[in-house]
């Protein structure tokens, strides 16, 4: 803060950030830190248990190729120099699906949730999907994360389907919630 004032969060691409050495060597420490935080507090990130160090470096290294190579985008918040969210999308490997993308990963750091920072690396990534000839944009989430599926519904993102009961984290079970964003329909 300055001022009193909240500073906005800079969100940057998978190019501006490795433009800047200060923060690509840290990204995937910090990445890590806040996924294995968020799972270890129960978020549904794809994970029952907080991932490896090794596991996070390996799958943003993943991303960041699919990146350059123009078949993903990753975005990164930042406060005050601090990574406090990251989100990537993917697009489907196969030459039928290759229109298409699938937004992996939405997280940000708990001591920022309410920031608007979930939101700003969304519209960030649906305006990177849209710019790379996305067709249509799909996701997942668990019928529990009610926040976020408020967050894609106001972005545009509709239904589709769901499974009732298909997550199961210890005795608990939640519904899997399909959604997508067609840009074909938005001209």
């Amino acid at each position: 803060m300055t001022s009193g004032v909240p500073t906005e969060p800079a969100v940057l691409d998978a190019g501006e950030l490795s433009s800047r050495p200060e923060l690509e060597a840290r990204f995937a420490e910090s990445a890590h830190r806040i996924l294995a935080d968020l799972v270890g507090g129960g978020a549904a990130l794809g994970w029952t248990e907080p991932p490896s160090r090794d596991e996070v470096a390996e799958l943003l290294g993943h991303v960041v190729h699919a990146a350059r190579a123009g078949d993903a985008a990753l975005r990164a918040a930042y406060l005050d120099g601090r990574l406090v969210g990251l989100g990537y999308w993917l697009r489907y490997a196969r030459p039928t699906h290759r229109p298409h993308a699938d937004l992996e990963r939405i997280a940000v750091d708990a001591a920022a949730h309410g920031r608007g920072i979930g939101r700003s690396l969304t519209a960030a990534l649906v305006a990177d999907a849209r710019e790379a000839g996305i067709e249509v944009l799909t996701l997942d989430a668990r019928d529990d994360n009610a926040h976020a599926l408020r967050l894609y519904r106001s972005l545009g993102f509709t239904e589709y389907g769901r499974l009732p009961g298909f997550v199961a984290v210890g005795e608990h079970r939640y519904d899997k919630v399909f959604c997508m964003l067609d840009f074909r329909r938005q001209g």
